[in-house]
């Protein structure tokens, strides 16, 4: 996890002309700048003060999956610019699916469910599972005049395993149909992950899990965090 997040830093820390390179395609795949995404345009004035890095599971061109929406090959910066940046994000994305397949199982027992429902083929047997980088910089929110690090969101896979570094930032709503709606800072742990439930989890347990409605406030310092989303095939 710790090179992991040296090696984030490393790629927000290139030029702009070189991280728009590997600018985000079709398939979700790559960097995305300032701004590019809003995540609550009701309430944001623009786009989400951070910027990103998408990594999906790695399928060939050649391989009939490619056909699909969220299926191909990832975009990778040079390994000239950057030696070993793949290899450790590979790495983390491959050991980050077994601890989601760990918590899905105690998520499969508070169902009254087999503790290995979700291990299936069609769920997390070969998930859709994405790596998200990001970067927020040293600015500050002002959400009574519409600025956000990330706009207030519910994640639409399974679970996602959040990791941060010890900069606050994130924001949850325990009850997000609530008004008004109440929020609250979840500190940062080092070395540990925080589990948001998303969307697909709320509608499979037929609301008995509630997805984790979320943002983010720039405090004036940077930040930096890791995301694993994991969603069934």
């Amino acid at each position: 996890m710790e090179e992991v997040f040296e090696q984030n830093k490393k790629f927000f820390g290139l030029p702009l002309s070189e991280k728009m390179k590997v600018l985000r395609n079709e398939k979700h795949r790559g960097y995305t700048p300032l701004f590019d995404e809003i995540l609550d345009p009701d309430n944001q004035v623009h786009g989400d003060l951070k910027e990103g890095y998408y990594i999906g599971v790695e399928v060939p061109e050649d391989d009939p999956k490619a056909e699909k929406p969220f299926y191909a090959p990832n975009v990778w910066p040079s390994d000239d610019i950057l030696p070993g940046w793949r290899h450790t994000m590979e790495k983390y994305h491959l050991e980050a699916l077994e601890v989601a397949r760990a918590i899905a199982r105690i998520i499969a027992l508070a169902l009254d469910l087999e503790a290995d429902f979700f291990d299936k083929q069609e769920i997390l047997g070969q998930p859709l599972a994405f790596l998200r980088l990001l970067k927020y910089p040293g600015q500050i929110s002002d959400p009574s005049n519409g600025l956000y690090g990330a706009g207030a969101h519910t994640d639409y896979g399974l679970i996602t395993l959040l990791a941060t570094d010890d900069v606050y930032g994130l924001q949850i709503c325990k009850d997000k149909y609530a008004q008004p709606q109440v929020w609250e800072f979840i500190a940062p742990l080092k070395g540990a992950f925080i589990v948001n439930l998303g969307d697909m989890l709320e509608r499979w347990s037929n609301c008995l899990f509630k997805s984790t409605l979320h943002r983010v406030l720039g405090n004036g310092q940077e930040r930096y965090s890791v995301n694993c989303l994991f969603c069934g095939t």
